[in-house]
């Protein structure tokens, strides 16, 4: 176990919990073709309804001009960091089908190859940092995103650097202590705010 492992009630998959979102990325480090694909095959094979599958993704790797305008649409804050990631990559959801029937959890579906692509860069040994702190119009103009798809997120993706490259005040967060709201307060049963009764050591 790590020292960033999750303090869970009772074990879970190594993968989920060792995942967490770092900001120190390896600014040495690329991402080879077959690392990619395996990033992006997790997500596709992602379940959505119907298999309406609503999620494109914008994929840049550092250096290169796709990388640059989603680093450019990213909010103060994640630029100071998320630039030395290897990857940087878009999701993007489409609002409805090709006949034009309203795809109402395009963004929920979007989200679970997203999840996916996270737990596949944590199998190869890389870890990712998802953020919401962007400008959607930006990055929409800039990379060309039509109408009727809405951006939702943008993953940095890389290899784990030190945290004391940061500055203070993210080397801070990097190593605070990773909490979680408790089970009772989460998960319920009969009505809103009644704990679902499971025993646990948590």
């Amino acid at each position: 176990m790590s020292p960033r492992t999750a303090n869970t009630a009772v074990a879970v998959h190594p993968l989920l919990a060792e995942r967490w979102s770092p900001r120190s990325f390896d600014a040495a480090r690329t991402i080879s073709d077959e690392e990619l694909v395996s990033l992006l095959e997790a997500a596709r094979w992602a379940p959505s309804a119907f298999n309406s599958q609503p999620w494109r993704f914008l994929v840049g790797r550092r250096g290169d001009s796709t990388y640059e305008r989603i680093f450019g649409a990213l909010g103060t804050t994640n630029r100071r960091w998320a630039g030395n990631s290897s990857l940087l990559v878009a999701a993007v959801a489409g609002e409805r089908q090709d006949d034009g029937t309203p795809l109402y959890g395009a963004a929920y579906d979007t989200g679970l190859a997203v999840a996916q692509l996270s737990v596949q860069a944590h199998a190869l040994g890389l870890h990712t940092h998802q953020m919401g702190g962007f400008d959607r119009d930006r990055l929409r103009t800039s990379l060309g995103v039509p109408d009727g798809y809405q951006p939702q997120s943008v993953t940095a993706i890389g290899s784990l650097a030190a945290a004391d490259l940061l500055p203070p005040d993210l080397r801070d967060r990097e190593t605070a202590t990773r909490e979680r709201r408790p089970l009772a307060e989460t998960f319920f049963a009969e009505q809103w705010g009644t704990p679902l009764p499971v025993r646990h050591d948590g």
